[in-house]
């Protein structure tokens, strides 16, 4: 009778999900599709599809043709900064939704472990040496290798006995971070003007600019992390309910631990690399989901997924809507807009007595 039980509400749950999943991608096309049309020069949306679908040879044929300043805005501006938004705030979700399944912590996010900085200073090393003018691949590359040379450190020092004590991974990565910000800062320092501001440009997160070539560098690393940790949505489950428990059925607790941190954290770097540093996505969004799905991150994972997407294109498009045609970054959008809620956040966890 309990197993029954059981086995219904689960089917429940799974069934809500579904829903929820289903919700959150109609809304995210809604939203893509009015941030592609909307802008400096409005394009209507039915000749915004047109122009996508004529993209597409299968069904090429089927559309009309539309001028071509409209092509030219949907096609080779707005579509792949959009598309960019969609990959960088689903990796941000799925990573920070990883983050604190592994942490055991509504409060971590994915530069807990030394990401962000270490991306920071992957990009003003670039910057600083002059190699960001031979090609835009060349800051995102930076930024990537620094991003997992932190991590890489981070993991090395918390290490002890073939274990990892989740409190002194914590400790070392933000031992890492203020080490990496310690070193940016000095190299910043000895920058001239324009290479600071280049740096700045970036560091605030941002997809303006954005082109095809970033969709294309981004698109195949963060697909395969996000389906990596999908796919690993089940033993994650095991190891919230605790080591002991772990081991009990037979999971690799150690090796479990580091290849979730290892993906989350690639994944990250990735989105960071192409975006910049954007905050607040990992962290707000996973708990959100949290609440209305469950804890279960087998529907978990891929609704924060839908979620970071569509709440990074909705920032973005309302960063534009603001003050046209200047615009608000971004970063600065999602802090406002996610400073308030980690603010709730803390102080409701302050009130049950700590972080569970």
């Amino acid at each position: 009778m309990r197993e029954t039980i059981l086995k219904k509400t689960q089917g429940n749950r799974a069934k809500k999900a579904w829903k929820i999943m289903v919700v959150l991608s109609i809304v995210l096309l809604g939203m893509i599709v009015f941030s592609i049309s909307w802008g400096t020069i409005t394009v209507p949306w039915e000749d915004t599809l047109a122009i996508i679908g004529q993209h597409v040879p299968v069904i090429s044929g089927y559309f009309p043709s539309v001028n071509a300043e409209f092509q030219a805005v949907v096609w080779n501006i707005r579509l792949p900064r959009v598309l960019v938004g969609v990959l960088v705030g689903a990796a941000l979700g799925v990573s920070g939704a990883v983050m604190q399944g592994v942490f055991g912590n509504p409060l971590a996010d994915p530069g807990i472990i030394g990401v962000s900085s270490g991306a920071s200073f992957g990009a003003v090393s670039a910057i600083a040496l002059g190699l960001t003018s031979f090609s835009i691949f060349i800051m995102p590359m930076f930024a990537l290798v620094g991003a997992l040379a932190a991590v890489s450190a981070t993991v090395f020092l918390s290490m002890s006995r073939g274990k990892i004590p989740v409190m002194t991974l914590l400790l070392s990565g933000v031992a890492v971070s203020m080490l990496m910000g310690a070193l940016t800062s000095g190299i910043l320092t000895l920058m001239n003007e324009y290479r600071v501001r280049e740096y700045l440009f970036w560091v605030v997160g941002g997809l303006d600019y954005r082109r095809w070539e970033h969709v294309y560098l981004a698109v195949g690393p963060i697909l395969i992390g996000l389906i990596v940790l999908c796919l690993l949505a089940r033993h994650l489950n095991v190891l919230v309910l605790g080591e002991q428990e772990a081991r009990s059925v037979g999971v690799p607790v150690v090796a479990l631990r580091l290849l979730l941190l290892f993906v989350a954290a690639a994944t990250t770097a990735m989105a960071v690399c192409v975006s910049g540093t954007i905050g607040f996505v990992g962290l707000i969004v996973p708990h959100i989901m949290r609440i209305i799905v469950g804890p279960e991150h087998r529907w978990l994972l891929p609704s924060s997924a839908l979620a970071g997407a569509l709440f990074l294109v909705f920032c973005d498009t309302l960063g534009r809507m603001i003050f046209p045609p200047n615009e608000i970054r971004v970063g600065i959008m999602t802090a406002l807009l996610g400073a308030p809620y980690f603010l709730y956040l803390l102080r409701k966890t302050q009130q049950s007595g700590g972080i569970s």
